[in-house]
C-alpha cells in the first residue's frame, strides 16, 4: 500500500518538501518557515493545526498539467513540458546583464514590468542583510531594489511565503522563483482567486537543485571564512557569465569559479526532494529563463539567457518587452533547449527510476500526471543511467539517507 500524505507535516517529514512557503502562505497562522542548516527551509506546524487546504496547494506532494496551449513545441513537450517559443538573448541594459547569473533577462523583465507596464512590484528572494549566506523574500518595487538582488542564489529560499504581499498590492505583482515556487504560486492561485487576480506575470528561474545552508557554509569554509557572523556579503555568480562565486569579510574578498563552487561543493547539499523533481525549468511559468550551455563560454563574456515563453500571457509580455528594446534577443531552433541542458533531461528521466524504488520500499514519492518521466527514461537514458537510476535510489533509501525515516520537524 502506497503511503498516503495527509497534511503538510507528512509531506515535510516523508523528504517531499520544496522548502517553497507556499503552505506559510495558505495557512499563516499555523506555519511558519524555519531554516534546517543541513536540509533546507521546512515549515514550523502549529500541533494540531489543519493544514489540508495547504496541502492542496503544496507542489512537493505532486504536479500536474492542464491542457497544453494551441501552439505548443510537439519535439520539446516530452522531456520540457509545453513551451510556445524559444528564444536566446539578454538585457539590453549592460549594467543588468553584467550583474545577472547569465544574460540578465528576467531582471530585465521584471524591470520592464513596474517601470512600463504598470505593476506595483516583484516578489523575489535575496540576501538577508544580518545573515548574508541565508535569503529572505523581499517585494521590490523600483530598479534599485531589483538590481542590489541579481545573481542566483544557491541556497534555501522561500519566495511563496510572500505570495500575500501580492494578494494585498494596489496592481497586479511579478513573481520570480524557482520552478517549485512557480509551480507551488500556481497551485494556490487555483485556490486563491484574489491571489489570481493579482499574479501578473511569473517568470521561472532553472534549477538542477536547492543545496541546505550547509552547503554555503563549506563554501565559506573553502575560502576560509570559518565564522559565518564576520561575512558581510555572499554573491554565487555574475559579474561575467557564469561569474565567479564571491564572499566578502574580515577585510577580504575571496572567489571561486563556477566549477569550484557549484561543481565541488553547492550540489553535494541538495535536498532530497529535488532528486525526484520533474520540473527542472519552470513548466508553470509564464516565462522560464536559464543558461544556454551548449557552447563553450569565452573569458570575460557578459551571459546570454535561454528564454522560454510557455504561455500566451507570457507571449505578449516577451514581445513588448522586445518592442521597448529592454531585452536583445533572436528565435532559436527548438533543438538549441535539449543541447544546452542536457543534464536537466536526465534527470527528468531518472526520476522515473528513483520514484519507482521509492515506492517499491514503501517511501513516498511525488505525483506527477502531464509530466512525463517514463518516457525520458526510455527513449534519452541508456541503458547504465536507467540502472544508475535504480541502485542509487536504493543506497539513498536504506544506506545514506535513510529516507525510510521520518524527518522530525520543530514545532
Amino acid at each position: 500500500m502506497l503511503p498516503i500524505l495527509r497534511d503538510i507535516r507528512d509531506v515535510a517529514e516523508k523528504h517531499l518538501c520544496t522548502g517553497c512557503g507556499v503552505c506559510a502562505y495558505m495557512a499563516p497562522d499555523a506555519i511558519e518557515m524555519t531554516d534546517d542548516p543541513a536540509r533546507g527551509l521546512r515549515p514550523r506546524v502549529t500541533p494540531g493545526a489543519d493544514t489540508r487546504q495547504a496541502l492542496a496547494a503544496c507542489p512537493g506532494a505532486g504536479l500536474e498539467h492542464g491542457p497544453d496551449p494551441e501552439g505548443t513545441l510537439a519535439e520539446l513537450r516530452l522531456g520540457w513540458g509545453p513551451i510556445l517559443e524559444l528564444w536566446e538573448g539578454y538585457a539590453a541594459d549592460p549594467k543588468i546583464r553584467w550583474l545577472a547569473s547569465s544574460g540578465g533577462a528576467a531582471t530585465a523583465l521584471a524591470l520592464f514590468a513596474i517601470e512600463k507596464r504598470g505593476m506595483a512590484g516583484v516578489l523575489h528572494i535575496g540576501a538577508r542583510p544580518d545573515e548574508p549566506y541565508r535569503n529572505r523574500t523581499l517585494l521590490s518595487t523600483t530598479r534599485s531594489e531589483l538590481l542590489e538582488a541579481t545573481g542566483s542564489r544557491y541556497a534555501p529560499a522561500s519566495p511563496c511565503d510572500g505570495l500575500g504581499r501580492i494578494e494585498e498590492a494596489e496592481a497586479p505583482c511579478v513573481l520570480i522563483g524557482k520552478p517549485c515556487d512557480v509551480a507551488g504560486a500556481a497551485k494556490a492561485a487555483a485556490l486563491r482567486p484574489a491571489l489570481a487576480e493579482k499574479l501578473g506575470l511569473t517568470i521561472g528561474l532553472f534549477c538542477a537543485g536547492v543545496p541546505s545552508t550547509e552547503g554555503t557554509l563549506e563554501m565559506m569554509r573553502r575560502m576560509g571564512f570559518e565564522d559565518p557572523s564576520r561575512v558581510e556579503r555572499v554573491r554565487y555568480r555574475g559579474k561575467g557569465w557564469p561569474g565567479h562565486a564571491e564572499v566578502e569579510g574580515e577585510g577580504r574578498v575571496e572567489r571561486l569559479t563556477y566549477a569550484q563552487s557549484w561543481g565541488e561543493i553547492l550540489q553535494r547539499h541538495r535536498q532530497w526532494r529535488c532528486y525526484v523533481c520533474a520540473d527542472h525549468t519552470g513548466e508553470f511559468a509564464d516565462i522560464a529563463v536559464g543558461d544556454p550551455w551548449y557552447r563553450e563560454i569565452p573569458e570575460g563574456e557578459a551571459g546570454r539567457s535561454l528564454i522560454l515563453v510557455r504561455t500566451e500571457r507570457g507571449r505578449a509580455f516577451l514581445q513588448a518587452a522586445l518592442e521597448a528594446g529592454v531585452l536583445e534577443a533572436e528565435r532559436v531552433p527548438a533543438d538549441r533547449l535539449p543541447a544546452a541542458q542536457a543534464n536537466l533531461l536526465h534527470t527528468r528521466g531518472a526520476v522515473f527510476g528513483r520514484s519507482l524504488i521509492c515506492r517499491l520500499l514503501g517511501v513516498p514519492a511525488p505525483v506527477y500526471r502531464g509530466l512525463s518521466t517514463f518516457g525520458v527514461w526510455l527513449k534519452h537514458l541508456t541503458w547504465k543511467q536507467r540502472a544508475q537510476s535504480l541502485y542509487g535510489t536504493l543506497k539513498r533509501v536504506l544506506v545514506s539517507k535513510k529516507l525510510y525515516r521520518r524527518e522530525r520537524l520543530r514545532g
